[in-house]
């Protein structure tokens, strides 16, 4: 009897034991499949995340295409509204169009080494503070890149070696003047590259120049220069919006300079007005993602794109 009841006890224990054990067993298998979902709609949920921001990112740079695409319009003018779009509440394009021709074409200046161009980009580079023998070396350096001439080098220029080759050939672009001697601490300056170009007509186009460059050509005050922008600008003080005083002609401009004609026949082979080479940055917004795009095209007649940049 008392063998017996030992029996019943340990068969109820053993009982209990595999109970305990299936239920610890059932309980682990649910965390693990809870585990197992938690994980799966976490990762489709980054998915959708990744999913949604690679579509605002198409977004975007289709917003700044189209923004590009308007401002090649020949109709469209620098102050046209145009320019400016919201669609929806997410997606938006901001356009901007500025003359490449205000800017210093550096081919066009050192192109035969004319004494009276070279000065204008030596006066520009001392206004930005390059004292004169650094001067000397940057400008007799470039000099020497651009001549075809490869028997002879500037007097402060140096001479070729196994490490260092001019090219003998005009700047393919304005980032060329990196590879030059003596212009490393310069170009490494943040907006080093603003009053540059290599793409404009030549000339400078005084619709356009900045205070600097118009700074830069002979005859040019100081007081003169910055009353003409502030009339060329506008109440806004910004060039190309639709506040800004209309110049129709050069004799508009050599008025607004307070040159007679004399004095502005001392710079007319040097500066232009409204060159047809235009610079258009068109920033697409989709959300909180932003793409650009950059162009330099050639207006009037059938539209030349000179280059294109998504940044």
């Amino acid at each position: 009897m008392k063998k017996r009841s030992l029996n019943s006890r340990l068969e109820i224990r053993n009982s209990k034991s595999v109970s305990g054990a299936a239920l610890m067993l059932s309980l682990w298998a649910l965390f693990l499949l809870s585990v197992m979902v938690i994980s799966w709609a976490l990762d489709i949920d980054s998915r959708l995340a990744l999913s949604g921001n690679a579509n605002r990112v198409l977004a975007a740079e289709a917003m700044a295409s189209s923004g590009a695409d308007v401002a090649l319009h020949p109709n469209i003018a620098p102050g046209s509204p145009n320019l400016h779009r919201q669609m929806g509440d997410r997606d938006s394009y901001e356009v901007r169009v500025t003359g490449e021709g205000g800017r210093l074409n550096l081919n066009w200046l050192t192109a035969g080494e004319d004494p009276t161009r070279v000065a204008i980009l030596r006066r520009y580079l001392s206004l930005k503070g390059i004292e004169l023998n650094d001067l000397d070396t940057m400008m007799d350096s470039l000099l020497d890149w651009v001549s075809p001439n490869t028997g002879l080098h500037h007097l402060n220029a140096p001479e070729e070696t196994d490490d260092y080759h001019p090219a003998h050939a005009p700047l393919t672009s304005v980032e060329d003047l990196k590879k030059v001697f003596g212009w490393a601490e310069f170009t490494s300056r943040p907006g080093w590259d603003e009053d540059f170009t290599i793409n404009s007509s030549g000339p400078i186009d005084l619709a356009w120049a900045s205070r600097d460059v118009l700074r830069a050509v002979p005859g040019m005050k100081d007081d003169s220069v910055d009353r003409f922008l502030q009339l060329r600008r506008g109440p806004d003080g910004i060039d190309g919006t639709a506040d800004d005083i209309p110049f129709n002609s050069l004799p508009d401009v050599k008025s607004a300079l307070g040159f007679n004609d004399q004095q502005f026949q001392q710079i007319a082979a040097l500066v232009g007005f409204k060159d047809q080479v235009f610079r258009i940055l068109s920033v697409g917004k989709s959300g909180d993602v932003t793409r650009s795009v950059r162009m330099v095209v050639r207006k009037g007649g059938n539209i030349q794109l000179i280059s294109w940049k998504e940044l």
